[in-house]
């Protein structure tokens, strides 16, 4: 048989595939997969034809589905060298420290940014991402308007999908519900939220139900950062899995960092827990961020500052990992890296044996992708948006260990980024 297609890639280690692979791409989609012992042609591999036929030898080096990174913040991205440094390293002073900046945001500023930071996902293997944008009475949909006219810049090579994000709080920050409503019909795809950022427990039970009562309205999902703190008196997560329960919420919510559910006693947590699971919330692990701002007040030891990873696993809650900050007012470092943020999570929440090094890759991959609601895996139909490392990457837990960028990065079937990497080592050291 000959196929007609776009994109052939040869030789590959195709994960839970033994043999080697031939991944053959056609209008943006995978078309078909074959191995050696399969009925593909005389020598095992399809015939293949194409007017502009790109072929990719992966000399057996490692073909996955492309990295996902669900929780970012573009809008901030690259800002820290324009703040005041943040000496307490606490995420209040962070919030603080940015206010100035954020006031004298452009939209050109932050659409240079915001493209950095896309490209930067891009070369690492990410070509799909969720960001938090901030809105609010300091900066205005000004950031929107930004990281909007960067995602059609960049439209080529990624997805990107927009949460309104109220971080200075909707009561005590009045105008903000006007403006997410605005936000919302300017181009953002989700409301965000952020209770903990109110004054009174009412106040916080309030700024869930304005996100809420938004995301009813405007037929949206809802990506809310909830309970990042370490205050075991934090209720926010629980009253969003009730609150989601008790009026049939019907659309997609997932609650992100939730870095209270590791200061609850055992008890609480697990209701908590059974909550979110009864309630199908999602759920997202920060540690990049949240292993550095967390725990300040703490003597020794300190707690590591992320949820309960392992649980919300076990109790059937979807866990994805996100990459959260880029060199802003909250976190000096960042390379949007979805290979250092699975990293990363593996070891804050310990993750050793094959199974678990499987599931912090699922964390940026499929686990997500299915967060995002978009299809995931080197499966025919699919959309063609995978990765192919280097020859002497052959497996997930490798590229996890190694973490090396991709040397070719496909986004729905056409390459949009390549990386070479050489390293020569003097003879007698």
């Amino acid at each position: 048989m000959t196929l007609e297609s776009d994109l052939v890639v040869r030789n590959a280690t195709v994960p839970d595939r033994r043999e080697p692979t031939t991944v053959v791409v056609s209008d943006g989609r995978i078309e078909s997969i074959t191995t050696e012992s399969d009925d593909a042609g005389p020598d095992g591999v399809p015939d293949v034809n194409g007017d502009e036929l790109t072929t990719i030898d992966a000399d057996g080096g490692l073909v996955a589905g492309g990295f996902v990174d669900p929780h970012v913040h573009l809008d901030k991205a690259y800002v820290a060298p324009d703040l005041p440094p943040n000496e307490s390293g606490t995420l209040a002073e962070a919030i603080a420290s940015i206010h100035e900046r954020k006031a004298d945001y452009t939209r050109e500023d932050v659409r240079d940014r915001a493209i950095r930071a896309i490209e930067a996902h891009v070369r690492n293997g990410c070509t799909r991402i969720r960001t938090h944008v901030d809105v609010d009475t300091i900066g205005g949909l000004t950031p929107l308007e930004g990281v909007v006219a960067a995602r059609e810049a960049c439209v080529d090579v990624a997805d990107v999908e927009i949460v309104a994000f109220p971080q200075e709080g909707i009561g005590q920050d009045e105008g903000t519900a006007d403006l997410l409503e605005r936000a919302l019909e300017s181009g953002a795809d989700l409301i965000g939220g952020m209770p903990d950022n109110e004054r009174t427990d009412a106040d916080r039970r309030a700024h869930v139900d304005v996100c809420l009562d938004l995301a009813e309205r405007y037929d949206v999902g809802v990506d809310m950062h909830v309970d990042e703190t370490d205050d075991p008196a934090a209720r926010s997560l629980e009253y969003l899995a009730a609150e989601v329960i008790d009026r049939g919420f019907d659309r997609s919510v997932t609650a992100g960092h939730t870095c209270a559910l590791a200061a609850y006693d055992d008890p609480h947590a697990a209701r908590v827990i059974d909550l979110v699971a009864e309630a199908g919330l999602s759920a997202i692990t920060n540690p990049p961020t949240n292993l550095v701002l967390q725990g300040r007040h703490d003597a020794h030891p300190k707690r590591r500052g992320i949820t309960r990873v392992d649980e919300l696993v076990e109790a059937g809650v979807t866990v994805a990992a996100g990459q959260d900050c880029l060199l802003d007012g909250f976190y000096p470092y960042g390379r949007a890296s979805m290979l250092e943020t699975a990293l990363l999570t593996a070891h804050a929440a310990q993750l050793t044996t094959a199974a678990e090094r499987r599931l912090a890759w699922a964390f940026v991959t499929e686990n997500a992708a299915s967060i995002l609601g978009v299809e995931h895996g080197i499966e025919p139909g699919n959309p063609a948006t995978f990765n192919v490392f280097s020859s002497d990457v052959g497996s997930r837990h490798e590229a996890l260990r190694r973490g090396r960028p991709p040397r070719r990065v496909v986004h729905e079937g056409a390459v949009v980024a390549e990386t070479e990497v050489e390293s020569t080592v003097g003879l007698g050291c």
